[in-house]
């Protein structure tokens, strides 16, 4: 058994897409129109696993995700967690675009994490492991 797809709710599908590929540099796997909404089946993948795991940027449409989301930013609580090489690194790559993060680089034992705002309405945790 292995992790095919995940998702994070979104605010505005569109805006997400620009955020996770230009600036996170995700590929866009999947665009896929659902229903009359305007709503999108919309996965993003990374470029070093273009087979792997699917992000899907789920709409927020749901009375239940604003209570959700937003206990969870209240506590510092990511959404999802993303592995990096070099945290430190991505941490300077993701400021100089404008990118704010709510933690900065903290070493926890072998584990280095930051956490960043999506602009979509999630935290999101980049890690790296030693």
């Amino acid at each position: 058994m292995k992790i095919h797809l995940t998702s994070v709710f979104v605010d505005d599908q569109e805006h997400a897409l620009r955020f996770y590929t230009e600036a996170l540099g995700f590929l866009k796997k999947h665009d896929v129109p659902v229903g009359a909404g305007g709503d999108r089946w919309l996965t993003v993948v990374s470029p070093e696993a273009p087979d792997g795991t699917e992000l899907l940027l789920e709409p927020s449409a749901h009375l239940a995700v604003r209570p959700y989301r937003t206990a969870l930013a209240e506590d510092g609580i990511p959404a999802a967690s993303f592995a990096v090489d070099d945290v430190r690194a991505q941490y300077d790559r993701l400021r100089g675009l404008g990118v704010h993060f709510t933690q900065e680089p903290l070493e926890t034992g072998a584990v280095t994490t930051a956490v960043l705002d999506d602009t979509c309405g999630n935290l999101i945790q980049i890690m790296q492991v030693q």
